[in-house]
């Protein structure tokens, strides 16, 4: 799996079929049935997302060093689980441990995690990677991006309707199976499902650094 030439500009890229599908349905009987969750201690989880995954392939591409999985969420949209989620920029990490580390702060606890914002150019040497187990069409709540929004740096909330409107924005659809990958601060938002269904995504987000000493990223 290549990645785009024109990844670097437009921020996101999508791969098609790209999870072996024993791999993606076998994960699926071990996730919790929940809507939002911070994943960890989850079995097959390692293997799917971790060294030598075609999902850290990925992330290892697009970011020109190799990365290593540093947060995984589950998110399902569904029937009983239905919301939107606007404009916006992910600015926050999941760490081991809280611990005083200068350019790091608003600390806050999520499922019993860890996390901070970091200095914003942490979060750009950063990308996400979507894992499908559903497939994503206009009904069941698609993923919405502005290209080319990570390249603004941090953006202020009351300018998120500016930066759409210059950037566009594109919607991204998949089949079970597909990767999407993005670079972490583009700008993104879903609505809310015109026809629930299970719509589940593993969200992982890859980072090359290490974290200032003796922070450490949480172990998933």
């Amino acid at each position: 799996m290549s990645i785009p030439a024109d990844f670097p500009d437009r921020g996101a890229a999508r791969f098609k079929n790209a999870l072996a599908p024993e791999d993606w349905k076998a994960i699926i009987g071990r996730l919790p049935p929940s809507a939002g969750l911070r994943l960890r201690d989850i079995a097959g989880l390692g293997d799917l997302i971790g060294a030598g995954s075609a999902p850290q392939a990925i992330a290892s591409q697009c970011l020109g060093k190799i990365a290593q999985p540093v947060r995984a969420i589950l998110f399902n949209k569904s029937q009983h689980h239905n919301w939107p989620l606007d404009w916006h920029q992910d600015r926050t990490i999941a760490v081991r441990e809280r611990i005083e580390t200068p350019g790091f702060g608003n600390w806050t606890i999520k499922q019993g995690i860890t996390h901070v914002e970091p200095p914003f150019d942490l979060l750009e040497r950063m990308v996400t990677v979507r894992l499908h187990l559903d497939d994503v069409d206009g009904d069941n709540a698609p993923l919405r991006i502005a290209p080319g929004s990570h390249r603004f740096g941090l953006i202020r909330e009351t300018d998120y309707a500016d930066v759409v409107s210059r950037r566009g924005e594109h919607v991204c659809y998949a089949r079970a199976g597909d990767i999407w990958a993005y670079a972490t601060p583009i700008l993104h938002a879903s609505d809310s499902a015109r026809l629930p269904r299970n719509r589940r995504v593993v969200q992982v987000d890859y980072s090359s650094d290490s974290l200032p000493e003796p922070l450490e990223w949480a172990a998933i």
